[in-house]
């Protein structure tokens, strides 16, 4: 399967880039990267040491070299490689967070037409935990109020995470509600007591922390809490080669890594 990595410049770029070169079913088609990039016109595994063949560039039309793009950008970004990956008819990993409700309804549209997969978390157990919350959330009534956690490096633009907000949305749903219903974003001042039923957010950014997050469940006398920790990066390059995988034979739809663990 013929791979494109989107922001190949970039950290996780790069890790993509590696992984598919380790890959054994997988082999790099195209690496793209902004306008003047730096990186522009290098080799794609020279920060490996090594060469790939495949140039970094800026042109989308490289695409059609590929069976599917992987992209970890920023919502714009994701989206103007959805008219190249519709035009090319190249599949989608998007591992991209941020989008609006507009943004997304964009891309499930494109969904008619191939094959994409969304995750705002491409961790094999950040998946599994999502199931797990939604065990949960179906045990605990709303004696128990429901906080997320979540801790991110200084450099991430948007708050709550990705990841942060799907793990409110799997509770939310499992609890038969919309998350923008029971949502509570931020606290200041006198906020009074809190009620029954309200999911709540903490924010934490600084340093170079990769990604924590924690829901806590607190109830009469007890708090129960689902956590999980990222050590490493490479578990979201790694998800991503099982998400490229799983849409090999996908000719179109709209799917997630619920999906890929089922």
């Amino acid at each position: 399967m013929r791979i494109a990595v989107a922001g190949a410049n970039g950290r996780m770029g790069r890790m993509l880039v590696e992984a598919v070169l380790n890959h054994p079913e997988l082999s790099l088609a195209a690496a793209l990267c902004l306008p003047d990039a730096p990186e522009e016109s290098k080799d794609a595994a020279e920060f490996l040491g090594q060469k790939s063949g495949i140039l970094i560039s800026n042109d989308l039309s490289v695409l059609a070299d590929a069976d599917c793009l992987i992209d970890f950008t920023r919502p714009e970004g994701t989206l103007n490689h959805l008219k190249a990956c519709l035009a090319h008819g190249v599949k989608m990993v998007i591992g991209t967070t941020g989008f609006s409700t507009e943004q997304l309804a964009t891309i499930e549209a494109a969904a008619e037409d191939i094959a994409i997969l969304l995750s705002p978390n491409m961790s094999i157990g950040v998946n599994a935990l999502y199931v797990l919350l939604e065990k949960a959330a179906q045990m605990f009534d709303d004696q128990y109020d429901v906080e997320v956690f979540e801790a991110h490096h200084r450099n991430k633009v948007d708050a709550p995470s990705g990841t942060a907000l799907k793990m409110a949305e799997v509770v939310a749903a499992a609890k038969c509600h919309q998350l923008g219903d029971i949502a509570d974003w931020a606290r200041h001042g006198h906020t009074g007591v809190r009620e029954f039923g309200r999911i709540g957010f903490s924010v934490m950014r600084g340093g170079d922390i990769i990604g924590d997050h924690t829901v806590s469940f607190n109830g009469p006398g007890e708090r129960i809490e689902l956590t999980h920790k990222a050590t490493n990066r490479t578990i979201y390059a790694s998800g991503s080669m099982q998400a490229a995988l799983f849409l090999k034979n996908k000719d179109k739809g709209f799917f997630s890594m619920r999906d890929v663990i089922a």
